[in-house]
Order: C-alpha cells, then structure tokens, then sequence
C-alpha cells in the first residue's frame, strides 16, 4: 500500500484520512503542538488505528515544507474562528447563563449533571 492510499484530499486545505472524516490537521496538531505520543494519539481517537497515525507522521516528514504551511493557515483559521465566537453576542449570552446556573447550583450543592444522566 502506498503511502497516498491514507489520505483523501478534499480541497487544498482539506486533507483528511480515508474512511474518516478526520483531518491530518488533528494529528498533527496533537503530536507537534500538544506533544502526544502516536500512541495516545491513537487511544483518544479510537477509531484511528496506530498504522493511521503513523501514516500521517510520515506523510508529515516527505511533505514537511507544504503541510507546515498547510498547518499553519489552519491554525490561523481556528484563531479567527475562535475570536469570533468570543464577540458572537448569542455565545456571550449562554456563557453568562451557564455561569449563572453553575453559581446558582454551587450554592445549593446541586450537581452540574443530574445523576440519571450519567
């Protein structure tokens, strides 16, 4: 099996795993940014299979000039998607709710998650 028959490439700034709707970007992310190991890569995303991440690792290191740039217009991406949910006011509103309610349980000893729930 060649190293390409991992991956499905959606747009430019779209790779994604095949048989997954995974990005390669969440890998790496994980491995490079939050330094997990290939291995508890593969644990918190338990329908990727070790064999898929390290395929995406080495597909990372022969294409390493164009997937950190790929990267990094990702990140970039996350960044603005982030700062403008921050000033969305529909998502200032439930954050002030939530934060209301956890106040309002805290005080009364209610927990946060109905024990039926769990």
């Amino acid at each position: 099996m060649q190293l390409d028959d991992y991956f499905v490439v959606v747009a430019a700034n779209d790779i994604r795993l095949k048989g997954h709707r995974l990005g390669i970007e969440t890998i790496l992310y994980e491995y490079l940014y939050r330094g997990l190991s290939p291995e508890a890569i593969a644990e918190a995303f338990d329908t990727l299979s070790l064999e898929e991440v390290f395929a995406t690792l080495l597909y990372y290191q022969r294409n390493r000039q164009w997937i950190d740039a790929y990267l990094d217009t990702w990140i970039k991406h996350q960044e603005a998607a982030q700062r403008a949910q921050e000033l969305d006011p529909v998502v200032q509103e439930s954050r002030r709710r939530l934060a209301q309610v956890r106040a309002q349980r805290a005080q009364t000893g209610q927990p946060m998650v109905s024990q039926s729930a769990k």
